[in-house]
């Protein structure tokens, strides 16, 4: 038999959100129990609740009046999450001066060639989720993730079968796989854009403007056919040397993105999917930074030996390489 909806847990907190009612009111606690934070109280006197409720309410019918509809619903439910989060952990005040300090930072390290802002939401999981809520899973369509700060429009387009890579550095690796809609029918003439790091881990975009590596377009063939020459994903770090990687630093977490490339495939009368695939064995698709891993994105790139044939004839002397195959599933519009 199921839990009942308000079930509490054995400390009698609501179930799924310890003391706090979805509008922001603190819930009763039980005698005995802390009220979190600096505080150290075990009840909440009930003229202070009085006191933290009423505010609510003032600051809720402060958009009461708000012509647009959404506009509204957003800024209340964000007042009432907002404060349920305060008065759940007691927020001190020398905390709610590091969160503003920690907020000033981000925007001053901000500029046109990195958000710090979104970095936070990739670290806290909203971006991730932001997309979970945009692209609800439908049966075999490919899954989407997070777009990642280095997508660049214009990226060159190569022929089937070309190479992406550039001359970055890095082992090669041979793509291929197939665009079709859900219910199996090859796409022909898709769009798919690719990008990726090089074995340092770094993009074209972060050695400077003019340098274009690791990065191309190219369309699928009459039967929903593509191939290209790319390199083996590598680990990499997001940026971590600002206010978001000190609070990495200081909750314990690593700032690494597991192994990962790239994709973004669009057609006519289908809905465009942004997503990954990442390298079936990596140590770090269970911590990715950003949250972006799925298991469907999971593939396998198997190694092959130096003088290995690749499929295409290109001669690579004595180098390794890998290959991998992905199946991109397109819902229609």
């Amino acid at each position: 038999m199921s839990a009942p909806q308000n079930a509490a847990d054995p400390a009698g907190h609501p179930t799924g959100r310890p003391g706090v009612h979805f509008d922001g009111r603190s819930a009763a606690r039980p005698e005995g129990h802390s009220e979190g934070g600096s505080g150290g109280r075990t009840v909440l006197p009930e003229q202070q609740r009085q006191v933290e409720d009423e505010l609510i309410d003032t600051v809720l019918a402060s958009f009461r009046d708000t012509p647009d509809p959404r506009l509204k619903e957003l800024m209340q439910s964000l007042v009432r999450h907002l404060h349920g989060f305060i008065r759940d952990v007691r927020l001190t005040e020398a905390e709610w001066q590091q969160a503003v300090d920690f907020l000033t930072d981000a925007g001053h390290i901000t500029t046109d060639r990195r958000q710090e802002f979104v970095l936070l939401s990739d670290v806290l999981g909203a971006s991730m989720q932001t997309i979970n809520v945009n692209h609800e899973a439908a049966g075999s369509a490919t899954e989407a993730t997070v777009v990642g700060p280095f997508f660049v429009d214009g990226a060159p387009e190569i022929p089937i079968g070309g190479d992406l890579a550039g001359g970055a550095p890095g082992e090669p690796c041979w793509v291929e796989g197939t665009v079709t809609d859900t219910d199996g029918k090859p796409i022909a003439r898709a769009r798919l854009d690719i990008w990726e790091a090089d074995k340092d881990g770094l993009y074209d975009v972060q050695y400077g403007p003019d340098r274009t590596a690791g990065r191309g377009h190219l369309f699928t063939d009459d039967r929903g056919r593509y191939a290209f020459w790319g390199l083996t994903p590598t680990p990499y770090p997001i940026p971590h040397d600002g206010p978001v990687g000190q609070l990495l630093h200081k909750t314990g977490r690593s700032p690494l993105r597991a192994s990962h490339l790239h994709f973004k495939a669009t057609a006519p009368g289908h809905r465009a999917v942004i997503t990954h695939i990442f390298v079936e064995g990596d140590r770090l698709l269970t911590h990715d930074a950003v949250f972006g891993v799925k298991d469907s994105l999971v593939k396998r790139f198997d190694r092959q030996a130096p003088g290995t044939p690749p499929p295409d004839g290109r001669t690579l002397t004595d180098l390794s390489w890998t290959r991998v195959r992905f199946d991109i599933v397109l819902r229609r519009a």
